[in-house]
């Protein structure tokens, strides 16, 4: 169940970017990308100073 709405999830997005323009897909690409760098490093930052 998890693989079939993955594979939804990921065929809506690429759906999605199709349609756009080519700079509104770099400026989310970049938004998304560093949301998940701040994310890792909090969570890194945070199992550090767990150990």
């Amino acid at each position: 169940m998890i693989l079939l709405s993955a594979l939804v999830a990921m065929g809506v997005l690429i759906g999605t970017a199709a349609h756009t323009s080519l700079p509104v897909f770099l400026t989310a690409s970049a938004a998304i990308t560093a949301w998940l760098l701040a994310f890792g490093a909090r969570e890194g930052i945070a199992r550090l100073r767990r150990h």
